[in-house]
């Protein structure tokens, strides 16, 4: 297999940033790897391990700096791994892409909504995090779980959308919790794709070096300009996400 890293890794440091941002890294992370000289099972499975690392770097400086609802987010975990399980078990015997319409549409709406409401997700409107809003929340923990084990695209973008109208989180605090139960609903996907020997480490190793790098500034970056500078991130990354899927349907 030859892989030209000298395009790939750049490219893979910038999805790792946008990634820490506003989540969304995947849209460029994915074709990059084809581009680049990946078979698709291995760019799936090296994507995940190593977005896996750095997702986990960006979420310990969110960690720091307060943007983790701890208790929240411990208690959401179990749905969002429950419904990842399911879904990584049921993908065997189903193709995934017949969610691949509503999937789209879903992004379309979100990222126009999110455009066109202006203050949504700027200031931080926390409410009390009671049983009604919590009930809502776990529930939709369990179903973006199953999809994201299931089929994927657009899964940060959903929970980040969930916990502004549910909780009234701005885009940063969203975006910090959403990426501990994206990253707990990628797990099992990692899991099966180390067990069955897809990860290259040969290059995951260097790739993943790249992309820590790349989530720490995208992290620190989104902590530094605040929900403001997220939300415009979320935005195109909503639009990019549901444009590449409109594309691959079609062609």
């Amino acid at each position: 297999m030859n892989v030209n890293l000298y395009l790939l890794l750049p490219l893979l440091f910038l999805a790792a940033f946008v990634d820490a941002v506003s989540g969304g890294g995947g849209v460029i992370s994915i074709p990059s790897y084809l581009i680049t000289g990946f078979p698709i099972i291995n760019a799936l499975a090296v994507n995940k391990f190593s977005m896996a690392i750095s997702t986990g770097v960006a979420i310990r400086n969110f960690y720091k700096k307060g943007e983790v609802e701890e208790k929240l987010i411990k208690k959401l975990i179990p749905f969002s791994f429950i419904g990842s399980i399911i879904g990584s078990i049921i993908v065997v015997n189903l193709n995934p892409n017949f969610l691949k319409p509503f999937a789209i549409i879903i992004l379309i709406v979100i990222g126009i909504y999110s455009l066109f409401k202006k203050d949504m997700g700027l200031v931080d409107r926390r409410e009390e995090i009671g049983e009604k809003a919590f009930l809502k929340m776990s529930i939709i923990s369990l179903i973006i779980g199953f999809y994201d084990g299931f089929f994927g695209p657009g899964t940060g973008s959903f929970l980040i959308f969930a916990f502004i109208k549910i909780y009234g989180f701005d885009y940063l605090r969203a975006s910090a919790n959403a990426k501990i139960l994206n990253l707990t609903s990628n797990l099992a996907a990692l899991i099966t794709f180390i067990v069955s020997g897809k990860v290259i480490f040969s290059y995951a190793i260097i790739i993943t070096l790249v992309m820590v790098i790349g989530a720490y500034i995208g992290s620190k970056f989104a902590l530094k300009r605040g929900a403001s500078i997220v939300k415009p991130f979320f935005v195109t990354m909503a639009i990019l996400a549901s444009a590449k899927m409109l594309i691959e349907y079609f062609i």
